[in-house]
């Protein structure tokens, strides 16, 4: 792994008092050639019953499962926004939609777009 793909100790530092105050988890990952993890751009404000996902490595990247996604309770492939020129997909099973809107902590990996992928925590 090159150095630049490395986070400075106050990057990380910053992502995991941010992970513990949100409950999630961190998992440190590459993503290529991208030296500034989150170019400025924050999950959106979720609608009322909406869960935002935690995205790990991220550069700009949002995911969202809907409010109607989960009162539906089936399997969802949810799209990860575009981050840094590229988007990506994450697959749920109808037990983890389910699992989300109970509040649990659901994690899974983003299909490997550009050379990478991530992983995504709903809490």
């Amino acid at each position: 792994m090159s150095d630049q793909n490395l986070l400075t100790r106050r990057e990380f530092t910053v992502e995991w008092v941010l992970a513990v105050l949100a409950g999630a988890t961190i998992t440190i990952t590459g993503c290529g050639g991208d030296d500034n993890n989150s170019n400025g751009v924050t999950n959106p404000t979720p609608q009322t019953g909406d869960k935002a996902g935690v995205i790990s490595a991220n550069h700009g990247h949002t995911v969202t499962v809907t409010a109607a996604q989960i009162t539906a309770g089936n399997a969802v492939t949810a799209t990860l926004t575009t981050g840094n020129g590229h988007t990506h997909t994450i697959s749920l099973t109808a037990a983890q939609v389910v699992s989300i809107g109970q509040n649990q902590r659901v994690s899974g990996t983003s299909s490997t777009e550009a050379g990478h992928s991530h992983d995504v925590t709903f809490n």
